[in-house]
Order: structure tokens, then C-alpha cells, then sequence
């Protein structure tokens, strides 16, 4: 194994996990921020049917993503975690009070119906900003001596890890207003795209916005871009163009398909994709670094012999994970009634 690069494979895996979990749990964390806003109480019922089968399915790639950082890159881990336990405890609490709704809303009545409605809406909510929190902390690096935490309790929170936070919260609602207009009809539909619109406007606000602080926030960053300020190097950014401008053209894409009532899955599909553009971004500007900018995968990773070990095991298994994910969407493809999901 000594040929193969197994820092950079287990980096790809993780990679690869982080973004399956936003994309899968993003939409349904989206519902959940939605949730309160809908225009009647049996819409709620749809809106939640339209995630029940899933849902706990999704969540699977959060699991992979941080017990695989733990055990491929224990020394990230053991970085990472301190400067973040607060918002990763936020998230979790949240999740928590988010699953137990699931279970316990369609067979509450009265003041308990209204309390597991607020339960999944804040759980939803608190664990998508939480999330943005520990995205902001990260961008803006996180300090580091001997390979050990050295910053305070509270270096996550900052005027851009807030924003970050509540970008996510944005671009959460955004996957999960296009993934009801996959799911639903009629009135719940309109308001679906309605949503939808709103969303995406704040969306790329925001990826302007953060396209333009993350260069000034380290050189190293600015750098991977060619950002010199106030001198710009072509020779780099211009290779390097086609992200942005495949992001532009998906967001001109996105607001042509919410305008064309017979388009369904068209929005989520283009929201996938700038999704998936902004994270190739943040990638390249953080590569090889998986603690911005202060550890490297390679300084990180575990002993060659558990990384393959560990490697051989998620060979197995990620084919089956991928495989019973397939198969449970294919399942439950189409509309969303209201006699599917938890009774």
C-alpha cells in the first residue's frame, strides 16, 4: 500500500461523505426551517410525509463523515473538535429534538401537536446554523501549537462564522423548498416555488458576499485564486474561472426553471449544482489543509496500516450504503400524499 496516497483517498471519502450529507439532510433540515410558514397545518402533515422515508437515511452520511475523521485523521480530530464542541453540541441537541418529532408529531393532538411543530422547526433550524457556525470557524482557520487547539472557547463565534450560519440556514431552505416542488401539488406546489425564489435571491447574495471575504480573510486562500490585493494574477484565476462562471450560469438556470410551472425537478437538480460548485470552491481553497490553515492531511492522517484497514472495511460497505440510499429514493419517487409517511 505504499504506492497508493491513502491521505488523499480517505480525504476524498470524507470529502465525498460531507457533501452526500448536506445535500441528502440539507433538504430535509430545509423542510423543517420551512416548516412553521406553511399556509395550513395539513400542509405541514405533507411536507413532512414528503421526508419521513428518508430522513434517518440521510443522516448516515453525518455519522460516516465524522467517525471517519476520527479514525483516519484522529490528529485533525483531536484539533478540531475542542475549538468546536459548543456549536457540534448545539447540532446535536437539535438533531435530537428534530427525530423525536418525527416520531411523536402525527400522534400528537392539541398544545403537544404544536409543540413537536416547533420542535422540528427549531431542531431544524439550530442544527443547519450550527452547522454554518462550524463551516465559518473552519474558513477562518483555526489556531493551532504543537498540533493542539490553542484559541479560546469561543473563537467560533464571529461576525463571519454568524453569517456563515445563517447563509446555510438559507441554502438549507433553498434544497428543501425545490425538493416540495419535486413532491408536491397544487397550492402546497405554488408556495413551494414562492419559497424557492426567496431563497435563491439570499443564496447568491450570499455566495457573492463570501466570494469576496474568504480571499481577505488569509493570503493562503487568496493565493490558490491569484488574489493579489489590489493586484489580481490572471495566469491563475482565469484556469480557475469556469468555477464561478458554471456557478452564475446554474443560478440563471435555477431562477428559468422556478419560472416555468411545469418544471419539477429542474430547481433541485440546479441547486444541487451550486451546491456542489461552492464546495469544489472551498476545497481548492483549502487543499492539501484539512484544518485551514494549520494541518495538512498528510501531518493528520493515521498510521498507513489503519488506513488501510480502514479503507478495505469502506470499500465494503459504502457500495451498500450507496446502494439501499438508491433504492429507498427509487422506492419513494414521485408526489407525496397524505397517507404516506409515519401515522
Amino acid at each position: 500500500m505504499e504506492s497508493i496516497d491513502l491521505p488523499l483517498i480517505w480525504a476524498a471519502i470524507l470529502a465525498i461523505a460531507v457533501f452526500m450529507y448536506v445535500l441528502l439532510d440539507g433538504f430535509d433540515l430545509g423542510i423543517g426551517i420551512l416548516f412553521p410558514f406553511a399556509p395550513k397545518d395539513e400542509d405541514r402533515d405533507l411536507m413532512m410525509a414528503s421526508v419521513a422515508p428518508v430522513w434517518d437515511g440521510n443522516e448516515t452520511w453525518l455519522v460516516l463523515g465524522g467517525g471517519g475523521l476520527f479514525a483516519a485523521f484522529p490528529k485533525a480530530y483531536a484539533a478540531l473538535m475542542p475549538s468546536i464542541y459548543m456549536p457540534v453540541g448545539f447540532m446535536l441537541i437539535a438533531l435530537i429534538f428534530r427525530g423525536v418529532a418525527f416520531e411523536f408529531r402525527f400522534s400528537a393532538k392539541g398544545v403537544m401537536h404544536r409543540v413537536w411543530n416547533q420542535a422540528f422547526h427549531w431542531g431544524s433550524t439550530v442544527a443547519a446554523f450550527s452547522q454554518g457556525l462550524i463551516l465559518g470557524a473552519m474558513v477562518q482557520g483555526i489556531a493551532l501549537e504543537d498540533g493542539r487547539f490553542a484559541g479560546g472557547m469561543f473563537d467560533w463565534l464571529t461576525p463571519f462564522s454568524f453569517f456563515t450560519g445563517c447563509a446555510l440556514v438559507w441554502g438549507y431552505a433553498l434544497l428543501g423548498s425545490t425538493w416540495l416542488i419535486i413532491k408536491t401539488e397544487n397550492e402546497l406546489l405554488h408556495w413551494s416555488r414562492q419559497m424557492a425564489v426567496v431563497s435563491m435571491i439570499v443564496v447568491i447574495i450570499c455566495l457573492v458576499i463570501v466570494s469576496l471575504v474568504v480571499p481577505l480573510m488569509d493570503w493562503t486562500a487568496a493565493n490558490r485564486w491569484g488574489i493579489h490585493y489590489p493586484n489580481i494574477d490572471w495566469s491563475i484565476l482565469l484556469p480557475l474561472a469556469p468555477i464561478p462562471v458554471l456557478t452564475a450560469v446554474c443560478c440563471w438556470l435555477l431562477a428559468k426553471s422556478l419560472s416555468d410551472r411545469k418544471s419539477h425537478h429542474k430547481p433541485f437538480i440546479f441547486s444541487i449544482l451550486i451546491f456542489a460548485l461552492g464546495y469544489i470552491g472551498l476545497i481548492f481553497s483549502f487543499y492539501p489543509y484539512i484544518i485551514p490553515y494549520s494541518l495538512t492531511i498528510h501531518d493528520a492522517a493515521a498510521a498507513p496500516n489503519s488506513q488501510a484497514l480502514l479503507l478495505a472495511g469502506t470499500l465494503i460497505l459504502l457500495p451498500m450504503i450507496l446502494a439501499y440510499t438508491a433504492y429507498v429514493y427509487w422506492v419513494f419517487r414521485g408526489k407525496v400524499d397524505i397517507h404516506a409517511g409515519y401515522h
